[in-house]
């Protein structure tokens, strides 16, 4: 129960900014968030599309400004680690051991993390910091980060959409 409070106040929270601004607010919110601010990206989303579900916004546009924000705020975490380098990583929080250890494995498994950790709130915010700072190919690096935004946007958008529309019924 104490879980479907903290979700109700966080759609509270992001309900007002989203009937406000529109897609602004969303852009904005899944922007910063994708290149390494802590913020509730998904909250807005699901935000978002229930105001589609509701008819305030439209839900091709909610997906269309999500998934542009979203893969172009991951391409600034991208450049952000691509030139900050490690040094940089590491002066935002992350120990030198625990970066070495990430770009260890996102040499292995790059391709899968990057289309798989937009579904995690913490690795989604480090997502492109960490390819860039490993020396991820861009363009590999922007293939899977805009396959990955597409379909946490389609997860998140078209199934709250969908799922508003039959529980109306």
């Amino acid at each position: 129960m104490a879980t479907v409070t903290r979700v109700n106040s966080l759609l509270a929270t992001a309900h007002p900014y989203i009937a406000q601004y529109g897609y602004g607010a969303l852009f904005g919110v899944l922007f910063a968030e994708s290149f390494g601010l802590p913020l509730p990206g998904e909250t807005f989303l699901v935000a978002a599309s229930l105001l589609a579900v509701q008819g305030q916004l439209n839900i091709w546009l909610v997906g269309l400004a999500a998934w542009v924000a979203a893969v172009l705020g991951d391409n600034v975490g991208y450049a952000i680690g691509r030139f900050g380098g490690r040094r940089l990583v590491v002066r935002l929080g992350i120990s030198a051991a625990r970066q070495e250890k990430a770009e260890r494995f996102f040499a292995r498994y790059g391709p899968e993390i990057v289309i798989v950790a937009r579904f995690f709130p913490l690795l989604r915010q480090l997502n492109g910091i960490t390819a860039g700072s490993a020396g991820m190919d861009w363009k590999r690096f922007m293939f899977y980060n805009a396959l990955g935004g597409f379909l946490w946007v389609a997860a998140w958008s078209a199934g709250i959409y969908r799922f508003g529309h039959q529980a109306g019924q």
